[in-house]
């Protein structure tokens, strides 16, 4: 059935004009003989291994030969029973293989690449929790700060009330200094008055108090 299908097939191709060239390849047969006509009584132009790629130049009548060329330039007829449109196992086995060396390749990228985005994410949850950490010692800095702003504004404003009452107290000193100065003159002035006093009464009595006084009569003998 899959035999008349790739009859029917590079019959198709041949027939449309559109069609330019048809890619085959060789299927998985042990090996294929490339005859020098549509064939098998046509002697061997080549042996074709499996997996070759060739393009289908024209198709015998019976529609069992193909006319080919293959990659390499050479020409000649093969069975169409061993021709197949797919690129058998033999050429989608070292692709395959290769697909499975660069998607290992890109899994192992990967995988470092998660290890390394888990390492920047640890990395960067540390220094998240060290900032967390400094940014509760920089807010318990500041509270701090804010605290001793606040006792140094009431230091300030204690210093400027304990400042006025020393400038108040300093006037008053001064007030009683002057008072107790004009208070010493007063008593200097006084006490020179009081001694002025005591002299002038001192000289009253010795003057005129021994006037004042009535003088003793003289006893007479011939009394």
């Amino acid at each position: 059935m899959l035999r008349y299908l790739s009859v029917f097939t590079l019959l198709l191709a041949v027939a449309l004009p559109a069609a330019a060239q048809d890619t085959r390849y060789v299927s998985d047969e042990v090996f294929v003989v490339l005859h020098t006509g549509p064939g098998k009584e046509y002697r061997w132009a080549a042996k074709l291994t499996p997996g070759i790629r060739m393009e289908v130049e024209s198709v015998s009548n019976d529609g069992k030969w193909a006319q080919v060329t293959t990659s390499r330039g050479t020409s000649g007829w093969v069975g169409t029973e061993f021709l197949t449109a797919e690129p058998p196992a033999q050429v989608k086995l070292p692709a395959a293989e290769s697909r499975a060396e660069q998607l290992a390749a890109k899994n192992t990228e990967l995988t470092n690449q998660v290890k390394t985005l888990q390492a920047e994410k640890l990395e960067l949850l540390n220094k998240a929790n060290s900032t967390d950490s400094e940014l509760d010692s920089v807010s318990q800095e500041l509270a701090r700060l804010k605290q001793i702003s606040g006792n140094a504004v009431q230091l300030d404003a204690d210093n400027r009330r304990l400042v006025e009452q020393s400038e108040n107290l300093r006037s008053e000193a001064e007030m009683l200094k002057a008072e107790n100065m004009r208070l010493q003159d007063k008593l200097k002035s006084e006490d020179f008055l009081n001694g002025a006093l005591a002299v002038l009464l001192g000289v009253f009595i010795t003057l005129v108090v021994p006037r004042l006084w009535p003088k003793r009569r003289k006893s007479s003998s011939w009394a």
